[in-house]
């Protein structure tokens, strides 16, 4: 009888561990990460911190307060990009002159807020051209 009741517990602890094995024990899955990813993945940082500095100048900043367009709204933005569009983007805003041609800092502001209200982001040229309700 004894014999009998420590073989039962025996078994019940032993299925008991098996039953908590499974989610104690999983598999590392890993892979090889081949050179274009590596380079891929780093010139997209590369070209999101030259767009970041460009952004935080004083006069692009103020410009994008006056036009009501937040931070959120271009950091969402920035990530839809692909990472050719936002190469393109990033080497656009080295080339450009800082500060030196305003024709071209409005420009380039123009155009990130033309993306972000086709897009959807924002809504900056809905209440032109309509009449007010009454």
């Amino acid at each position: 009888m004894k014999m009998q009741l420590r073989l039962r517990q025996g078994t019940v602890g032993l299925l008991s561990l098996l039953l908590l094995a499974p989610g104690v024990f999983q598999p590392a899955l890993a892979g090889i990460i081949d050179t274009p990813t590596v380079l891929a993945a780093e010139s997209r940082d590369e070209a999101y911190i030259r767009i970041d500095r460009a952004l935080a100048q004083e006069d692009v900043r103020a410009r994008l307060v006056a036009l009501g367009v937040g931070r959120e709204a271009i950091d969402a933005r920035l990530a839809v990009l692909s990472d050719a569009e936002l190469a393109s983007f990033a080497e656009r805003l080295e080339s450009d002159p800082a500060g030196g041609d305003a024709l071209a800092i409005i420009g380039a502001v123009f155009i990130v807020l033309l993306i972000l209200e086709l897009v959807g982001v924002i809504d900056i040229f809905k209440t032109v051209g309509r009449a007010p309700a009454k």
